[in-house]
């Protein structure tokens, strides 16, 4: 794990107000980061973590719930759950219900029965388009329950 500089700090900032909701009101002042191969790096606060896929694309980590309250969710049936929380893009037949979102807004994925928070993903139409289509995939998949992500914030906490 690595400190990141004043300047990069500044950039992801940048970028956050940018891209996510207007209803988060972001700062910070001290970031580390954990890179991995091929996947981005995590971000790590003093009370947030993150995930930085690109450079202009950072996503919030699925524990952070008090930020993924703030993104729109789709609804997945539980004959998706073991595809998306095995990376899959969400498709259109598996998705039970949806919030409003543009495209390419982050959108969370969550599961029909217990409501919990399987993946995060990017959104490849908006809202109407989705709801008018019957099949293909609708959300590419970032970040998910058992990711390499995931994987090391466990490890992180220990």
């Amino acid at each position: 794990m690595y400190s990141l500089s004043k300047r990069e700090i500044r950039q992801i900032s940048e970028c956050i107000r940018d891209t996510w909701p207007k209803s988060i009101k972001w700062t910070t002042k001290n970031l580390k980061a954990i890179s991995t191969e091929k996947n981005g790096r995590l971000l790590v606060g003093d009370d947030f973590t993150l995930i930085q896929k690109e450079e202009q694309l950072i996503v919030p980590h699925l524990t952070e719930l008090t930020l993924l309250g703030h993104f729109p969710n789709v609804i997945v049936d539980m004959g998706a759950v073991k595809f998306v929380c095995n990376g899959a893009n969400v498709m259109r037949p598996g998705i039970t219900y949806l919030d409003e979102f543009k495209q390419s807004d982050l959108v969370i994925v969550k599961d029909e029965k217990h409501r919990k928070s399987l993946a995060i993903g990017i959104s490849l139409f908006d809202a109407e388009s989705t709801r008018n289509f019957e099949r293909g995939p609708v959300i590419t998949n970032l970040h998910y329950v058992g990711d390499v992500f995931w994987e090391l914030k466990k490890e992180i906490r220990n």
